[in-house]
C-alpha cells in the first residue's frame, strides 16, 4: 500500500463525478444496492433492544424491514442520525438523507463545495480522525472511502467510535487488486481487498460484521475485460466515468441495480466491489 500520495482523488475528477453520478449506470446502481441495504438496517434498528430512538418514528414497526418498493421518505426520522464518510460530491448523502438527518465529512474543499451547492450538511475532516464526539451517530457509511486510506484500521476505528452501540456500519469498497485500472490510479487508492481482508479489517477496528458480500458480478466480465484491454493498449482515459455507452446507460443501470434483490438474500462469491454490513454492540 503507497504512503505517497493524497486522500483526495485527482481534482479533475471532482466535477466529472458530479455531472454523471445521477445518470451513470455505476453510480445509479450502486446507490440502489447501497439503499436496499439501508431498508434493512432501519429496519432492524427500528425493533428493541437498540435505544436510537427510531421504532416510534417509524409507526412501531417493530422489526419489520421496509417494503424495497416504499418510498423511502416514508421511514425518514430526524431522530436518526447518519454519517457519510468521504462524502464526495454528495449523491449517496442525498440518498442517506432519505433515512434520517444526514451529513458528510470529506478531505477535499471541492468535493464539499458541490454538496454546498446542493444545499447539504458537510464539513471538512479526515476519516481517521473524524470531527465528530463518541456515540454520535445510528449510521456511519462509507461507500469507496477506506481504499483511500494509508491507514486503515485507523479510519474503521473512527467509524466505531462516533457510532453509537448497537448502530451499524455500511461499507463499500472495491474488490481484488488484479482488478486495478486507470479508476483506481485517478481515485488514488491504496488497495483493492478480498472480502476476507476488508472483514479482518473491520473486525480489528471493533465491529461485528453481520454480512459482507461481493457486488457488482453483473459487469465483472466486461470490466475485467475493459481494464485488461487499457492496460495492453497503454489507453488511460480522463476518467473511466467518462467511458459510456450513452444509449444503453439506462439499461445498464436497470441491470446493474437489479442485484439488489438478489442481494436481500443471497451472497456473491465474487464480483467488481464489496459490501460489509457491521455492527459496534
Amino acid at each position: 500500500m503507497s504512503t505517497a500520495l493524497p486522500q483526495e482523488m485527482q481534482h479533475h475528477t471532482y466535477a466529472i463525478m458530479d455531472r454523471v453520478e445521477d445518470s451513470h449506470w455505476w453510480f445509479v446502481g450502486r446507490r440502489a444496492i447501497l439503499e436496499s441495504f439501508l431498508r434493512q438496517i432501519v429496519g432492524k434498528l427500528s425493533s428493541p433492544p437498540y435505544e436510537g430512538g427510531v421504532s416510534a418514528a417509524l409507526g412501531g414497526r417493530g422489526g419489520s424491514l421496509l417494503p424495497v418498493d416504499k418510498p423511502a421518505e416514508t421511514a425518514t426520522t430526524n431522530k436518526l442520525r447518519i454519517l457519510d464518510v468521504g462524502c464526495g460530491t454528495g449523491a449517496n448523502l442525498e440518498m442517506l438523507s432519505q433515512f434520517g438527518s444526514a451529513e458528510g465529512v470529506d478531505v477535499s474543499d471541492e468535493a464539499l463545495e458541490f454538496c454546498r451547492q446542493k444545499g447539504l450538511t458537510v464539513q471538512k475532516g479526515l476519516a481517521e480522525t473524524l470531527p465528530y464526539p463518541d456515540e454520535t451517530f445510528d449510521i456511519s457509511a462509507a461507500h469507496d472511502v477506506i481504499e483511500h486510506l494509508d491507514d486503515d484500521i485507523a479510519g474503521l476505528r473512527e467509524m466505531h467510535r462516533v457510532t453509537k452501540t448497537g448502530g451499524y456500519s455500511l461499507i463499500f469498497v472495491p474488490a481484488f487488486m488484479w482488478l486495478w485500472g486507470v479508476q483506481d490510479d485517478i481515485s488514488n487508492h491504496r488497495i483493492r481487498y478480498t472480502k476476507n481482508q476488508i472483514v479482518e479489517r473491520v473486525e480489528k477496528a471493533g465491529f461485528k460484521v453481520e454480512r459482507a458480500t461481493y457486488a457488482n458480478f453483473t459487469f465483472f466480465a466486461p470490466i475485467l475485460g475493459g481494464r485488461t484491454l487499457m492496460k495492453i493498449s497503454g489507453v488511460k482515459p480522463e476518467s473511466e466515468n467518462n467511458i459510456n455507452i450513452s444509449a444503453l446507460n439506462g439499461v445498464f443501470g436497470k441491470i446493474f441495480s437489479a442485484e439488489r434483490f438478489w442481494l436481500k438474500n443471497l451472497n456473491f462469491p465474487f464480483g467488481v466491489s464489496i459490501v460489509i454490513v457491521a455492527k459496534k454492540n
